[in-house]
């Protein structure tokens, strides 16, 4: 029995979601040893207990909190140092409740008190956190710094082109303004970038195993590779890959604002005095996708009409039939969502290896529109969305239902604000039907 609890303990953890997905869905890549560093095995204490893991394991270290101890930390990935963050709260704690800290979220609060849970929230809403992630962003940021400087004054710098044969010495802008001048390969000013060597061990690596710096696509042979960059125009790297994050000073400058975000700011700074035009406005449609595979449309009726033709699954018709608010539809949505991700039909909760089975699981069995107890996905985590893309989303509405339903209040008028008709007011106010009866009784 206990083997058992153990098995399924472990599947929790395996499936436990600690941010948001986004389409489109990509496969988990594991991370190398290679990729390991010394500051990557550092190890942080649970801030609560004596469990500890490696900086390379900090998610694990975070479903810990969740899973033992209720405790969500937001926005981890803007913590500059998360070792002494864990630390700083872990001394905190042991002076003063949690509570004083972190706000109480309490689950299935409509529910029975024994399926009542109550989870802690730590954020930077508390004055001290946002003190300590500021803290904590700035002395990273003097490191940084300090790391580059050190980098502009080496001499010492070694090393032969990773596009030709010439070899460079001295100081590190020869070789990046050379790849730059003689191969059309720039990674921008040699005074942006830190961790130099790191970075071309890093661009070295990638071509060494045959795969495209811009595209990342893998090639037979180097002389493939190279013909592809060069036509293809791929001598560059890719900048929505966040791993180059690191080797440039501008991701260090503000927390919790990349490179992007601080370069949008600084262009709107420079076009601010001039005139507004929008004459050149196109928008950027934004395509919903299917519950249950990956189509996707810029219309919501192509989705909705995919969904009752291709799986049987009549959102519209559920939404009726059970009286569906607005938000209850987005927990249905955002439950049904997270059952497939992880492999689960909603109906049954019976697991599978892959969503493919479980999809023809859900369709073979006839539990497409069979959902569980509302109190299985009426639960407030369900606000949040699986997907933080997901366009679906956008699309509810319940003003269907309130025009059919009127509920208990359909005989009420509803008065606005700018109404010039007063008399009409008064004849229908409540008020006056309480006067007259008032006047009656006595």
């Amino acid at each position: 029995m206990a083997a058992c609890m153990e098995k399924k303990r472990n599947s929790d953890e395996q499936e436990w979601i600690l941010e948001p997905l986004c389409f489109p869905e990509q496969p988990a890549t594991d991370i190398g040893t290679n990729s390991s560093s010394h500051h990557d095995m550092e190890v942080v204490t649970c801030v609560l207990c004596s469990h500890s893991a490696t900086l390379l394991e900090k998610d694990r270290l975070l479903k810990h909190l969740v899973l033992e101890h209720k405790l969500v930390i937001a926005d981890v990935k803007l913590i500059a140092d998360f070792p002494k963050y864990m630390q700083y709260w872990k001394n905190r704690i042991s002076e003063q409740p949690i509570t004083d800290f972190c706000s109480v979220i309490k689950t299935n609060s409509q529910g029975p008190v024994e399926k009542q849970e109550h989870y802690f929230l730590l954020c930077d809403v508390l004055p001290e956190d946002r003190v300590l992630r500021e803290h904590l962003q700035q002395k990273r940021l003097e490191e940084i710094l300090e790391q580059q400087q050190r980098e502009r004054d080496d001499d010492s710098f070694q090393r032969i082109c990773m596009f030709c044969n010439d070899q460079f010495t001295g100081n590190r802008s020869s070789l990046l303004n050379h790849m730059a001048r003689e191969h059309s390969f720039s990674v921008g000013l040699p005074d942006n970038i830190v961790y130099c060597v790191e970075f071309l061990d890093h661009l070295q690596s990638k071509l060494d195993n045959l795969q495209c710096l811009y595209c990342e696509k893998t090639f037979r042979d180097k002389t493939t590779l190279k013909d592809h960059m060069r036509k293809k125009q791929h001598r560059r790297i890719n900048g929505n890959n966040r791993e180059y994050d690191r080797f440039y000073i501008i991701n260090y400058l503000e927390l919790g604002k990349t490179w992007e975000e601080v370069q949008s700011e600084d262009d709107r700074e420079m076009v601010e005095d001039e005139d507004d035009d929008w004459s050149d406005w196109q928008a950027h449609p934004v395509c919903a996708v299917c519950l249950f595979c990956e189509q996707q449309s810029e219309s919501m009726d192509k989705i909705y009409t995919h969904m009752e033709e291709t799986h049987r699954f009549d959102l519209h018709k559920l939404k009726t039939e059970l009286n569906l608010r607005f938000y209850q539809q987005v927990k249905l949505v955002n439950y049904i969502r997270r059952e497939i991700h992880q492999c689960r039909c909603y109906g049954c909760q019976e697991k599978f290896g892959s969503k493919a089975e479980v999809i023809r699981h859900v369709m073979d069995a006839g539990h497409v529109m069979q959902l569980p107890e509302t109190s299985t996905w009426d639960q407030p985590q369900y606000y949040f969305p699986t997907y933080e893309n997901d366009a679906l989303l956008c699309a509810l509405s319940d003003s269907e239902s309130e025009s059919e339903h009127t509920g208990p209040w359909g005989d009420v008028p509803v008065i606005a604000e700018d109404i010039s008709n007063l008399r009409a007011l008064k004849q229908t106010s409540v008020l006056n039907h309480l006067l007259k009866n008032t006047d009656s009784s006595s």
